[in-house]
């Protein structure tokens, strides 16, 4: 008997990417738990090292290097990845609310979301300046200030190590702009009070020569779009006004019920908070045993702690405690590509501590940058001929890349005698069956997909989308559904909590569309598959693929490239960032597109054979042929460059024999790339081509007019 996957028992979800995360995710993807279900749960695809936030306000790093990829780290690690913000939980019902998304189950989770320099208490701080920490909205500022010309003032509020850090690296940034530079730095106290004094002399002195000024023992009054109001009446005019004071904790911690010190999270030193589900790490964590001041070298060495002490919570292993050393180097850049390196009272700085703590800095971000490959199970030594062969050389791709290809299904098919029935109109090829009720035209429809993440509700809303698309590609008003859902072996718990997830989501998703959900399916097997069957209502006449005329415009309301990408995604070869945009573009309801191509002649859903298989199959029954233009077609980002690189779906292959002539390499390998929730392609009279088109735009679709049918049969590129 061959073995069965282990079921999953347990949930650990992990809130926020922060340094201590990261690791311990790094650590989980080479020593997972069997039964452990792992998500992580942050704002955005990507978590920021704040240790080399000087260095690109400096210009010295590119934004690209400073960022550690969830969903490349989420994939190496097999755990699901939510790209939302947590806005509270719930211990005793052990629920994490997250905004746009069900709420997230958990038996043990962990907090490591990091802080926020916000001043909301500073009159005109949210009009008029940027906190520096999250670094996602201060970074994406100050690029756009930096690329501008003409005279610069910048204010940085706060005089610490991390204020002095900010207003070096801006200095030296506008210096070799050659702008006219006035930086002011600001504390309500004595700046750099947290250094040793031969440290702050040498921060001052680095300060000096870049020109800094220097606002010590002086509070804020308010800030204005001409700058700082001080105590005193000083105004100090800035254009640029960021807050690096002190660490504050984010609002959301406060709902929690946990004990706090500070706002912060109050941990043991097992780094469990007072719920002992809930434990907390780096600068949201208070550590009551050993309490220390808020700096990352403790949240990178708590993390093997906290990854045993996770594994133990989840019953595997014991607890170990968490001692942090009483001192650390801190390494602080100076602007230019010098630093200053001090610990136990003793500094140093130079081009060298530069060089030592660059090498410090990349070493940390190379262990994401470069995952270790993990290696698969073997093929047994005795196995049948083609088993090799058959499994391919890489996994089996999700959603429409895992589609059987064009040739089998139609070949199985094609033996099936015609419909008998009065009542159903056959309409070979076409996106749904077309039945009379009651005198009423009625399309349905059926679909599902292999999961290609982990996450159920992402899972559902791309699977009723896609589903979805066979009703709107005739014109049709969806109806009722029904669900199919395999679920992965999980516990009775676990089946509760997913079946929840993927029930709610997909109520929400029909219920927009204007449909309702009559019942499903559900049973047991290897791995999650989400499907549903659809009625639709035809108040007109129904669009099918055979209305198009020569002349027509072909118009497409989704860029391509989600086959590629989930490929490239499932090989740890993607970008995050390039991955959520995918996500979301699956995730577009074609219901308004659908309102406005009503006067399409002809219209198809772009879905598991490519753009290239789904327009022949348009031009084959309209008896036409179509001239596309291959620079025209939108593509998401990173499509062209993960093509390129060789990246392909399961599906690609037979995709292609559909119509290899149009097969150039780079971007019309495209044209036959599986499309999950792909878009509408319609063919329209051409005098509604650009009306159709920019009413589309409007609406938030990536449509273009992308060629034109032409007479005879022929597909082919324009010249």
């Amino acid at each position: 008997m061959q073995n069965a996957p282990l079921p999953l028992t347990r949930d650990l979800v992990l809130i926020g990417g922060g340094h201590t995360h990261a690791l311990v995710l790094r650590k989980w993807g080479m020593t997972p738990l069997a039964g452990a279900r792992v998500t992580v749960i942050n704002p955005g695809p990507t978590a920021p090292y704040s240790g080399m936030l000087p260095g690109f306000v400096a210009g010295h790093y590119t934004r690209a290097q400073l960022d550690i990829d969830l969903v490349r780290l989420a994939r190496f690690a097999g755990a699901r990845i939510i790209l939302g913000t947590v806005d509270a939980i719930d211990p005793k019902a052990q629920l994490i609310h997250v905004t746009g998304h069900s709420p997230v189950a958990f038996d043990i989770a962990s907090v490591n979301v990091g802080i926020t320099s916000d001043m909301p208490a500073v009159p005109g701080f949210a009009d008029h300046a940027v906190s520096a920490k999250p670094l996602g909205p201060f970074a994406a500022k100050w690029e756009t200030y930096l690329a501008r010309t003409g005279p610069a003032a910048v204010a940085v509020i706060g005089g610490g190590i991390a204020g002095a850090e900010l207003a070096m690296a801006m200095a030296h940034a506008l210096h070799t702009r050659r702008r006219e530079t006035r930086v002011t730095l600001i504390d309500k106290g004595p700046a750099l009070s947290a250094a040793g004094a031969g440290a702050a002399g040498k921060i001052r002195k680095a300060m000096a020569e870049l020109g800094i000024d220097l606002v010590e023992h002086t509070g804020l009054k308010q800030i204005t779009q001409k700058g700082v109001e001080l105590d005193d009446g000083r105004l100090i005019p800035a254009d640029f006004v960021t807050g690096a004071a002190g660490a504050r904790p984010y609002d959301w911690i406060a709902r929690t019920g946990l004990d706090l010190q500070d706002g912060f999270i109050r941990v043991n030193a097992y780094l469990q908070s007072s719920t002992p589900t809930i434990f907390a790490a780096g600068d949201c964590a208070h550590l009551t045993d050993n309490p220390r001041p808020k700096a990352g070298v403790y949240a990178v060495r708590e993390a093997p702690i906290l990854f045993a002490n996770l594994r133990a919570a989840l019953g595997a292993g014991k607890m170990r405690r968490y001692v942090p050393q009483k001192d650390y180097l801190k390494l602080i850049s100076l602007g230019r590509k010098s630093a200053l390196a001090e610990r136990m009272g003793r500094s140093f700085s130079g081009p060298l501590m530069w060089t030592w703590k660059d090498r410090i800095d990349q070493g940390f971000m190379d262990r994401f940058r470069d995952l270790p490959q993990m290696p698969h199970s073997p093929v047994p030594r005795d196995h049948a001929a083609g088993l090799v062969e058959a499994l391919g050389p890489k996994p089996m791709c999700g959603g429409c890349g895992a589609k059987v290809g064009r040739d089998a299904l139609q070949s199985a098919l094609a033996h099936l005698p015609a419909p008998v029935r009065t009542d159903i109109t056959p309409l070979p090829g076409d996106d749904a069956a077309l039945m009379t009720t009651g005198g009423v035209g009625q399309v349905m429809t059926s679909d599902h997909l292999r999961g290609f993440t982990l996450d159920p509700v992402q899972m559902t809303r791309i699977a009723a989308i896609h589903a979805l698309g066979d009703i709107w590609a005739m014109g049709a008003a969806p109806q009722a559904a029904t669900a199919t859902i395999i679920l992965p072996r999980l516990s009775a718990t676990l089946q509760r909590r997913t079946l929840t997830e993927i029930m709610t989501t997909a109520h929400e998703v029909m219920r927009a569309a204007g449909a309702d959900i009559v019942g499903g399916h559900s049973s047991v097997g290897d791995e999650l598959t989400i499907g549903f069957t659809l009625t639709g209502l035809c108040e007109t006449a129904p669009i099918t693929l055979s209305g198009g005329q020569p002349g027509d415009a072909l118009v497409l309301t989704k860029p391509l490239g989600s086959g590629v990408l989930m490929a490239a995604e499932m090989a740890g070869r993607a970008k995050g960032a390039w991955i959520e945009q995918a996500y979301r573009l699956m995730s577009q309801p074609q219901a308004e597109a659908s309102r406005i191509l009503r006067t399409a002649n002809a219209m198809t859903d772009v879905t598991g054979f490519g753009l290239a298989g789904h327009l022949q199959g348009l031009c084959t029954a309209s008896g036409c042929g179509a001239r596309l233009n291959l620079e025209a077609i939108p593509l998401m980002e990173g499509a062209a460059e993960m093509s390129a690189a060789g990246i392909r779906s399961t599906i690609f292959g037979d995709n292609l024999a559909l119509a290899p002539h149009l097969a150039s390499g780079g971007a019309a390998d495209l044209l036959f790339d599986p499309q999950t929730a792909g878009g509408l392609l319609a063919a329209i009279a051409p005098d509604q081509a650009s009306d159709a088109c920019s009413a589309l735009l409007d609406a938030g679709y990536s449509a273009a007019v992308i060629g034109y049918l032409t007479e005879g049969t022929e597909l082919r590129l324009q010249n």
